[in-house]
């Protein structure tokens, strides 16, 4: 059992779980617009999701010389070392156009993290700017780059589908919110520490509604969608309603992240 805790640990810590999730948003990607499985694309958006995501977390600790280097720690930087590689790899695979779009999530990616304005921090500190940042980013990689490296125009249903999906990260960075509410710096200002987080839960739900009705403006919308994305707002409606600062780390790092891939394995099973 003990073998088995460590295994999840770093699993989730090395940022595997999270970039299954991203993973999931590009099949979706290719199954809506009808975008043959691009392998580049995918394993690009994968790997490259382990090595940004780790580079985020590790990088303050790493320069401000708190990091202890344990036998897991080890292991994700070997992990991040073979997936920068496997990045770069899949990088000089995609059609140029999306190299360019790509560049310019890094840059957003790095504002994020390191402190290129003294005075102000990154990115990541900026008080209500974060969970903007994270949510166009994750909709954009998902959507854009795939979009892009098909060739595909940015048609109305391309837009509307970014904008779902940067609705659906804001609502699941919020219950992370929620959890981490507990050791959040009160400098960040986060919607739970701004609002509560009652009222913090009242408006998840409420942006689970314009999630749920944007698909009806699709040029090509379909019956069964409707009905996997409602399974979809149920499920997160629930993990929004139990959700608590006393909740463990779990709850946020495994569960609520697996939304993405529990909606790509609906969509696999009924459309």
């Amino acid at each position: 059992m003990q073998l088995l805790k460590k295994l999840l640990d770093f699993y989730i810590n090395g940022s595997i779980h999270v970039a299954f999730a991203v993973f999931a948003l590009v099949q979706m990607t290719f199954h809506f617009f009808h975008i043959p499985y691009d392998n580049p694309m995918a394993m690009f958006a994968f790997l490259g999701t382990i090595v940004g995501y780790n580079f985020v977390k590790y990088d303050a600790l790493a320069r401000s010389k708190k990091l202890t280097m344990s036998r897991q720690l080890k292991a994700i930087v070997l992990l991040s070392v073979l997936a920068f590689a496997g990045t770069i790899y899949y990088f000089f695979l995609l059609k140029r156009q999306t190299q360019l779009l790509a560049f310019g999530f890094l840059l957003l990616t790095l504002l994020y993290t390191l402190p290129f304005f003294p005075k102000l921090g990154n990115a990541r500190n900026w008080a209500g700017v974060k969970i903007y940042i994270v949510a166009f980013c994750w909709a954009g990689i998902t959507l854009f780059l795939p979009i892009f490296n098909a060739d595909l125009p940015l048609s109305q249903d391309v837009f509307l589908k970014f904008f779902q999906r940067f609705l659906l990260v804001i609502i699941l960075i919020m219950i992370f919110e929620i959890i981490d509410l507990k050791n959040d710096d009160l400098s960040l200002k986060t919607v739970p520490q701004r609002l509560g987080v009652y009222k913090t839960k009242m408006l998840n739900l409420f942006l689970l509604i314009p999630f749920y009705c944007l698909e009806f403006f699709k040029s090509d919308f379909q019956i069964i969608q409707l009905w996997i994305n409602l399974i979809l707002i149920a499920v997160i409606a629930l993990f929004t309603v139990f959700s608590s600062p006393k909740r463990s780390d779990y709850y946020t790092s495994f569960w609520v992240e697996s939304i993405p891939v529990f909606w790509w394995i609906l969509v696999l099973a009924f459309a």
